[in-house]
């Protein structure tokens, strides 16, 4: 669950989302089969239970392809998503929430309020910006840490991966991390998601964390395949 939990956060959040924990959980093979890109003309709006995206995630500073990983709606109700995680080779599961806008509202082990600030906010158009702020505390040991950040529709940019051609919104994401214990430790991340509205997801993810200004976690996430049931 543990290793599930630290590659999701990255690749959601970054992407989707990498490591759900980023930093601040510090302080507490490629798929058998050829991509099917069966889906490339299919509407994924709205989504619906059985959708589900595969994420190739790759250390950027090494290059190393660190595990490929499946997101699954297990459920949608009128405010929420709930998602099965599972990583290539784990017989292990993650499960997280989300709102329709792709915020993360909790996951295994941190749960945010009102959510991370991690997705979209409609409508999407090129230099559209938006403001965050959440608390995040650690639902296995209580530690509590507050966020503010700032997303930016930047460009919209034709993206190739292994599940297709997309036409995207590129969105920069920074994030100012404080821990409430402990005011003097400071973490930040920059996400860059590259998401595409005729799959209602992101198909690309880059993260970069920091802690006390050094980089600690660097990390991509493509896109190899996707479907509905």
């Amino acid at each position: 669950m543990e290793n599930v939990t630290t590659l999701c956060r990255a690749a959601v959040a970054i992407c989707v989302l990498l490591t759900w924990n980023t930093v601040a959980s510090a302080q507490s093979a490629p798929p058998d089969n050829p991509p099917s890109n069966a889906a490339s003309s299919m509407s994924m709006d709205p989504p619906l239970p059985g959708d589900h995206w595969s994420y190739e995630v790759h250390d950027s500073i090494t290059g190393a392809l660190k595990s490929t990983i499946t997101f699954t709606i297990t459920d949608v109700t009128p405010a929420e998503l709930a998602i099965r995680a599972e990583a290539l080779g784990n017989p292990n599961y993650g499960y997280f929430v989300y709102d329709h806008f792709w915020n993360v509202i909790k996951t295994p082990v941190w749960k945010y309020s009102p959510n991370d600030g991690s997705g979209i906010k409609l409508p999407l158009n090129s230099g559209s910006t938006w403001k965050f702020q959440n608390d995040q505390v650690n639902v296995q040991h209580g530690a509590s840490f507050r966020r503010s950040g700032t997303s930016k529709v930047v460009a919209q940019e034709s993206v190739t991966t292994g599940a297709g051609t997309f036409d995207t919104f590129k969105i920069e994401t920074s994030v100012n991390i404080r821990n409430v214990n402990d005011p003097t430790r400071t973490d930040s991340s920059t996400t860059t998601m590259w998401y595409a509205p005729s799959i209602d997801h992101w198909v690309k993810q880059t993260l970069e964390s920091k802690s006390n200004g050094h980089v600690a976690l660097s990390t991509s996430v493509e896109l190899v395949d996707y479907g509905r049931r």
